[in-house]
């Protein structure tokens, strides 16, 4: 239950937020937890920064923490693993269950799961060293994303246009994940939608200088555009806000996280991607959202940090 009507700081107790960690994601996650953490001491939460390893996710519980705020990304904190050890030790914490959160991670997985639903996403096929390369060609046409199965951030993302190119770019996403997926590219504009107390953020526009919204334009870059209010008419916004509202929800997602799409030039909707934990750094794009609907940052972590406080526990 996410209240808003918890004005009480010491509701929670004593919060951890996890971040850093062990994945390729780490440096990411050092920005989002500072930022969380931050956040969560100007609204007078005792609140704890830890850049977390193995160990001591095992350990927290016992260290006197009573919930957690996960600013974790990618494998071993976006993917149930550290939900588990949570779940384990009775403690709660921010955004999805295990099941969502692997499932989230897992794109061939989500797209199975969206695609049996109705949600329209790309064409893709799964690459490994002995995959006919042609018959990909022939089946997704031309160009291609390649991309890591298990990351995030658009770590080991690439573009591919010509068929000479796409070993590479196998080889490239292998260096991240075990797995690796080619990718239908969707020629339009890109578009994310922010969730929070599940409902369904304002639309963010997302315009890369490059053409190629990658690591670089995401967290380097000072160029990349960002439109939110977007720039829809208000009924068709509304209608593909109700349809990323439903992609994270078929998943068992809840609470807060981030559904990316793309539309063609048809106006057709393509969905990419859900994300259980998003980034909260300076370059972010749910707190973006979440200011065009009127929500500050240390509310918005405030609200994300409120649901974890149940009927069955807390009181308000």
């Amino acid at each position: 239950m996410s209240d808003t009507r918890i004005t009480d700081p010491g509701v929670f107790g004593k919060v951890a937020v996890l971040m850093g960690g062990w994945s390729a994601e780490r440096a990411v996650s050092l920005d989002s937890g500072a930022a969380v953490a931050a956040g969560l001491a100007r609204r007078g939460v005792d609140v704890t920064a830890i850049d977390v390893d193995r160990a001591r996710v095992l350990n927290l519980a016992a260290e006197g923490f009573d919930r957690v705020w996960l600013a974790l990304h990618g494998r071993g904190g976006e993917d149930g693993v550290v939900q588990g050890a949570l779940e384990l030790q009775g403690l709660p914490y921010t955004g999805s269950g295990v099941l969502a959160c692997a499932l989230s991670m897992d794109k061939v997985r989500t797209k199975a799961i969206w695609a049996a639903q109705g949600i329209p996403t790309p064409a893709h096929r799964v690459l490994g060293e002995r995959t006919d390369l042609d018959e990909v060609v022939e089946a997704l046409g031309m160009p291609l994303i390649v991309k890591p199965v298990h990351e995030g951030s658009t770590i080991g993302i690439s573009r591919v246009d010509r068929i000479s190119q796409l070993e590479q770019a196998r080889r490239e996403a292998a260096r991240f994940d075990r797995d690796v997926m080619a990718e239908q590219l969707i020629a339009g504009p890109e578009y994310t939608a922010g969730i929070v107390d599940d409902q369904a953020l304002p639309l963010i526009h997302i315009e890369p200088s490059s053409g190629f919204y990658d690591y670089q334009a995401k967290y380097v870059a000072n160029d990349t555009r960002y439109h939110c209010p977007c720039d829809l008419p208000p009924e068709r916004e509304a209608e593909l806000r109700r349809l990323a509202l439903r992609a994270f929800e078929i998943t068992g997602a809840h609470s807060w996280g981030r559904v990316d799409l793309m539309l063609d030039a048809a106006g057709q909707p393509w969905f990419l991607e859900l994300n259980a934990a998003p980034g909260m750094t300076s370059h972010s794009l749910v707190p973006m959202a979440a200011r065009a609907a009127g929500m500050d940052f240390d509310e918005l972590v405030w609200r994300i940090l409120a649901a974890t406080v149940t009927d069955e526990g807390d009181a308000s």
